[in-house]
């Protein structure tokens, strides 16, 4: 049997000690989560199953009568099909956009810290005051702005039209958007080592071969944490249509998120809200698993 030395023994117990002070500092993070995420949503879970209206001490226990009653709900499925496209649209355009101002920014070896904190300015702002912000353009600046360019289109505000509300509050998501996924991306770009790039214009490769032979591998990991923090921000989006349209006009970009809250504050369903609550958090935890899925057998460079 092999003996322990005294420098192994005192190199555990320095490790010991060093695992019990990480663990001391954790716990009263874990304890927090769990009292206010975990227990929380559990309560959230069980009052589902009743029809709880949020106030009184009383209730009944319904089963699955909430979910049935939403799934078969014409205007939960509409606000889920607007929150599917939005959230395509979402995805789809705060990858291209922000992956194009990274490669314009990565070439850019003067001023690049200024633009780069330029661009970041939307983000630090709340989605609330931004939505106020453009509420004020789209009905004040834009109607002047139609009528001194005389263009028809913009003689109103498209916040007040069912065809483009939504197209509007998607730019606005974008535009506070794309400074995030544009720093990811950045540094996803500075982790491209040079000598491959190098290698790949020797061997006559193109710009877009470069780009997605030796360029976009790298870049799995940030494509992946954007896919899934768009996805969630797309499904769960909320303050935008809040502030701007409040769901209209004639209910064009009423999302899930709107409808949750509709029903717990203005009418009273809170086990019906819940419900819905229930099922577009498993809808985020499944594109989320997907997009995990999708991904975990490449490797960065791959």
């Amino acid at each position: 049997m092999k003996r322990i030395s005294k420098t192994e023994i005192k190199e555990m117990r320095s490790q010991s000690k060093k695992n019990r002070i990480m663990f001391a500092f954790t716990l009263p993070t874990v304890i927090l989560y769990t009292i206010f995420f975990l227990v929380t949503m559990l309560i959230g879970v069980y009052y589902s199953f009743t029809d709880w209206n949020g106030i009184s001490k009383d209730y009944t226990f319904v089963g699955l009568e909430n979910y049935v009653k939403v799934l078969t709900d014409e205007r939960f499925r509409e606000a889920l099909w607007f929150n599917i496209g939005y959230t395509i649209a979402l995805v789809v355009l705060l990858i291209v956009i922000p992956l194009m101002i990274a490669l314009a920014l990565n070439r850019i070896k003067r001023l690049s810290t200024l633009f780069r904190s330029i661009y970041f300015i939307p983000a630090v702002i709340s989605m609330v005051t931004v939505g106020l912000i453009w509420n004020e353009l789209f009905y004040r600046a834009v109607p002047v702005m139609g009528e001194m360019l005389n263009i028809e289109a913009l003689s109103t505000s498209p916040l007040g039209n069912p065809k483009l509300a939504a197209i509007a509050i998607l730019m606005i998501n974008i535009w506070q958007g794309c400074a995030i996924p544009t720093v990811l991306f950045i540094a996803g770009l500075q982790s491209v080592p040079k000598e491959l790039l190098e290698a790949a214009t020797i061997d006559g490769a193109g710009n877009w071969a470069r780009f997605w032979n030796v360029i976009i591998p790298y870049l799995i990991p940030v494509l992946n944490m954007v896919i899934i923090t768009q996805a969630k921000a797309g499904l769960t989006v909320f303050d935008y249509i809040k502030v701007m349209t409040n769901g209209g006009p004639a209910q064009s970009t009423e999302a899930v998120g709107l409808l949750i809250y509709r029903h717990a504050i203005n009418e009273g369903k809170f086990s019906i809200s819940v419900a819905e609550s229930v099922i577009l958090f498993v809808i985020v935890g499944v594109v989320a698993a997907f997009s995990l899925r999708l991904t975990s057998n490449k490797q960065v460079g791959e």
